[in-house]
């Protein structure tokens, strides 16, 4: 069987003998990550036992996905490495008391320690150990300071940034790749300013995180990288980069919200239409929050013809039917936009099917009536 079937079976035991006997590294790695998964099994012990030994024998790269995987299961397991390699008694409970132990921890001589001390330290959310944590960010082991700039966005006191600015240069490209993850959270204007720096990182993990952050922040800063990232070799990153140019716009203030409206069209239009179009088709069908639904609505409407992307005008005519009345208005204003055989092909169908709810009909009496379709506003054939 294999380590999947494991894991969907629950068979602990099993993954703790390929844990314990495999001869490849990569599929004891792989065990060790599907262990700390099975948070509520009833081998409980045994999988954190199995865990913790790993963590201490095991080479570096199992290891540091041992130290994961107890972080991964909650419940005091990181902590029960802790006290085993430490050497201390964390039973008291007081949270001052173990961030003060994970703290001088940090700077054990064992990595492993560590590493799991900064892991604790996140989880703990104890802002009075950033000090701590970013003093971790300089380890001599790029698996610690990994951890220790996760937990400082965990914690998300901006006193990190600066220390997390430097990591942005860091060696390790995972290291690189946490300390951005973590400003991302941390969302303060001196964390933007650093992100805006690695928008064009060689890894195109780090410019995905960059440019994902930047939506967050609120602030029209960040929409002339946003659109440079239109171009990105990375098809995550244009995604990214759509994704956040909505969350710009959604969040923008009203006395702005128009200027940034007409950059965008600018700028999509002058970008190749899939780097846009599916990405903002995508939003329309998965975002939660109906402003950013609205605005992908209207953005396809001003940045595609009538032939560009058939799956787009799919997403628009089943907005039609979008639990908010807004996001509707914008996607039949769209359709009509576009126009063409295809809206009319797509949109006819809803008019004549009584099982349609009486809204979406409406929606679609209007786009045949704004496109001169088959059937106008009160849904007679046209002559």
């Amino acid at each position: 069987m294999s380590l999947y079937e494991y894991e969907r079976n629950g068979d602990a035991q099993e993954l703790i003998r390929v844990l314990r006997s495999s001869d490849n590294e990569e599929i004891r790695r792989r065990a060790a990550e599907l262990l700390g998964r099975l948070v509520e099994h009833e081998d409980r012990h045994d999988i954190v036992r199995a865990l913790i030994r790993a963590a201490t024998t095991d080479t570096d790269r199992v290891a540091g996905t041992a130290v994961d995987a107890l972080d991964e299961l909650g419940d005091g397991a990181l902590e029960e490495l802790i006290t085993e390699l430490a050497d201390v008694d964390l039973d008291t409970g007081a949270e001052w008391t173990k961030a003060t132990v994970f703290a001088q921890a940090l700077d054990a001589r064992v990595p492993e320690l560590r590493m799991a001390a900064a892991s604790a330290l996140g989880n703990l959310d104890y802002r009075e150990s950033v000090g701590a944590l970013v003093r971790a960010l300089e380890d001599p082991d790029p698996r610690v300071r990994l951890r220790a700039a996760r937990a400082c966005g965990e914690i998300g006191d901006p006193r990190a940034v600066g220390a997390l600015s430097e990591r942005l240069d860091d060696e390790a490209t995972r290291v690189r790749l946490e300390a951005a993850e973590a400003l991302g959270r941390i969302g303060s204007p001196r964390a933007m300013d650093a992100l805006l720096a690695v928008a064009d990182d060689p890894d195109e993990r780090v410019r995905r995180v960059a440019v994902s952050s930047f939506g967050t922040f609120g602030h029209t800063r960040a929409v002339g990288q946003l659109v440079t990232a239109l171009d990105d070799d990375s098809p995550a990153v244009r995604r990214a980069a759509v994704f956040s140019l909505v969350e710009v716009l959604t969040n923008v203030p009203a006395e702005r919200s128009h200027e940034v409206r007409e950059t965008l069209i600018e700028h999509f239009g002058a970008t190749d239409d899939t780097a846009v179009i599916t990405p903002l088709a995508a939003l329309l069908r998965e975002a939660r929050e109906p402003p950013q639904r609205r605005n992908a609505a209207w953005l396809l409407g001003r940045t595609m013809d009538a032939e560009s992307d058939y799956d787009a005008v799919d997403a628009l005519v089943d907005a039609l039917g979008d639990s908010d009345r807004l996001t509707r208005q914008f996607a039949a204003a769209s359709l009509a936009e576009i126009g063409g055989t295809y809206v009319e092909s797509a949109v006819t169908p809803l008019v004549h099917d009584d099982g349609v709810d009486e809204e979406v009909r409406a929606q679609a009496r209007f786009v045949l009536g704004a496109i001169g379709g088959a059937t106008n506003s009160s849904g007679g054939q046209t002559g």
